[in-house]
């Protein structure tokens, strides 16, 4: 018999690995490089979408909404209008200052978008109106905007939200903030709902008036002594009041009162002349938050033991209170559960301080504990959907057969999923659907390769040929149609990343994913489920029968030499 001449890069890719003693090795290798992968990459719940856009931020002290509405949201929408990408402007005008809400198209590049608002702001600072402040250009980043751990601080005790026990609350929950910021890919924390402490100016606007002076001047006199600039705050067009809330600034508040706001017919005005000057919290902060918890989640907080020491030290944990919400935001592309865990662990090192001062905490939404869920629940079905193919298998190709295309398919997934960590992509809950989308794809490649495998052992052909031969032969037989059929499935999957829009950046894991699934299947398929095959499936060499042919037709050739004798 002629020797058979490989055609397809699937015989050459069957012939070289066959034999070879660094195939274990590779398969080893692939399906540790695997769990690394699974175990190393980030977790998180939902893929991150690409979203750009911002806010800018002008003020004007003591201009109404309609005169903001007019000299600055106009003008400025124009020009946002101008920058390429953007999708809706939204303005809001109020007294003192107006802001204008920028959203880009999603998918446009989040560092460039940035760029684009603030040099547009920035080549438009003449046409401001006198008296208007430096515009404020503040980006929305939800890599970092979005938190992914939420933790309610609440007071525990009855005593009463003094100034003095305000200013304690704070500081205790700022220093912790503190602390949990200093994390390892904490991107930012910040805190919903505190009150915090500062002096309130309440300024009486006849005074004002009676003196001549304008809210600007009494802001820009108390800007001059202060490191941060003041919070002023009209609470309607009515003129009675108006609130300055100068944050942390200033260390007596004797010192703001003998404020020198401008000299009237020779005389100095002190700020006490026009304001009354008060140490307390920031009164501009109308809402109050309550915390509310379903029965049973305080006892994953504290235990009994915890509970019944404090109330001992008059402590009472009440079925609601005030609160003070503390947000957690990681970095683009790490960990979620890593980052949440740590966070609680530093929350939980500071429990017994947090009961000393009457604060009880519950962690309200944990991110990283949902994320670190939904992968290991489509991990488990992903083992069990392997298991539920290896069983249909059984029946029509035979139990050995099945293990090979068994142990194929975690290899085809340890693949593609180091190959996602060497992409810097996330695991969630698309790119694990993605998987389970490809699960029923990849094993087609394994089975058409076993299964002519197996009908190649039962040919005639195949008689006297060994046992490598007729697996290389078989692999090789069937490459250009297996490649084929692969490809355009793959071309399918592939458009798919050119979907625009929310939906389009929510689904990227799959046409990211799901074509190199395919592709690694075909890899797999030539090189592992030969050797496999090699290793499991059992074969009876037939000898040929063509060396006894001689000998029958020498035997027929006598028997009929006699029947000729006889008739003669």
């Amino acid at each position: 018999m002629e020797a058979y001449k490989i055609k397809n890069i699937a015989g050459q890719l069957a012939k070289s690995f066959l034999s070879n003693p660094l195939t274990p090795v590779l398969a080893v290798a692939i399906l540790l490089l695997g769990y690394i992968s699974l175990e190393v990459m980030p977790r998180e719940e939902d893929p991150q979408i690409e979203v750009s856009g911002g806010s800018v931020i002008v003020a004007i002290p003591g201009a109404t909404p309609s005169e903001i509405n007019n000299v600055v949201i106009k003008p400025l929408e124009r020009r946002i209008r101008e920058i390429k990408g953007v999708e809706h402007v939204y303005s809001t005008a109020m007294n003192n200052f107006g802001m204008v809400n920028v959203q880009y198209y999603i998918g446009e590049n989040r560092e460039s978008s940035n760029l684009k608002l603030y040099d547009k702001v920035m080549q438009n600072m003449d046409q401001l109106p006198a008296g208007t402040m430096p515009p404020l250009v503040k980006p929305f980043d939800i890599d970092i905007d979005i938190p992914i751990l939420t933790v309610a601080f609440y007071k525990i005790d009855n005593t009463p939200n003094r100034p003095e026990e305000i200013s304690k609350l704070y500081k205790l929950i700022r220093d912790l903030q503190q602390n949990i910021n200093a994390l390892d890919n904490v991107s930012k924390t910040t805190l919903k709902g505190v009150k915090r402490p500062q002096f309130n100016v309440l300024i009486d606007l006849h005074k004002l008036s009676g003196y001549h002076l304008s809210l600007g001047q009494v802001a820009k006199a108390i800007k001059s002594i202060s490191s941060n600039a003041p919070q002023i705050d009209t609470v309607s067009g009515s003129g009675k009041l108006v609130v300055f809330g100068v944050k942390n600034a200033i260390d007596d508040i004797d010192d703001l009162k003998e404020l020198i706001v401008a000299q009237y017919m020779g005389s100095p005005i002190y700020l006490k002349n026009i304001a009354k000057v008060e140490y307390h919290f920031d009164i501009q902060n109308y809402r109050t938050a309550f915390i509310t918890y379903q029965e049973g989640q305080k006892e994953a907080e504290y235990t009994e033991n915890e509970k019944k020491e404090q109330e001992e030290k008059g402590l009472v944990f009440r079925d609601a209170g005030h609160q003070i919400t503390m947000t957690v935001s990681k970095l683009k592309g790490t960990n979620a559960v890593h980052i949440a865990e740590a966070a609680i662990e530093e929350i939980q090192a500071a429990k017994k301080e947090l009961l000393d001062h009457g604060i009880g905490f519950i962690v309200t939404r944990n991110y990283g504990e949902r994320a670190n869920e939904a992968v290991n629940e489509l991990v488990h079905h992903l083992v069990i959907t392997i298991f539920i193919i290896a069983l249909i298998l059984i029946p029509f190709l035979g139990w050995r057969e099945s293990l090979v295309v068994t142990i194929a398919v975690p290899m085809i997934l340890a693949t593609t999923l180091f190959i996602a960590l060497m992409t810097d992509q996330t695991i969630n809950r698309i790119t694990l659907f993605a998987f389970l989308l490809s699960l029923g794809l990849i094993v087609d490649d394994a089975i058409i390769v076993i299964e002519n495998i197996h009908r190649r052992l039962h040919l005639k052909e195949s008689e006297g040929l060994e046992f490598d031969e007729i697996i290389i032969q078989a692999t090789d037989e069937i490459g250009p149609s297996t490649n084929i059929a692969t490809i355009a499935i793959m071309l399918t999957m592939i458009p798919m990343a050119f979907v625009g829009g929310m939906m389009g950046q929510f689904m990227k894991p799959i046409p990211l994913n799901v074509p190199v699934a395919l592709a690694v299947s075909l890899f797999v398929a030539y090189v592992f489920a030969p050797y496999l095959a090699r290793k499991f499936i059992k074969f009876e060499k037939h000898e040929s029968h063509e060396a006894d042919v001689p000998e029958k037709v020498k035997e027929l050739s006598e028997e009929l030499d006699v029947k000729e004798e006889g008739r003669q």
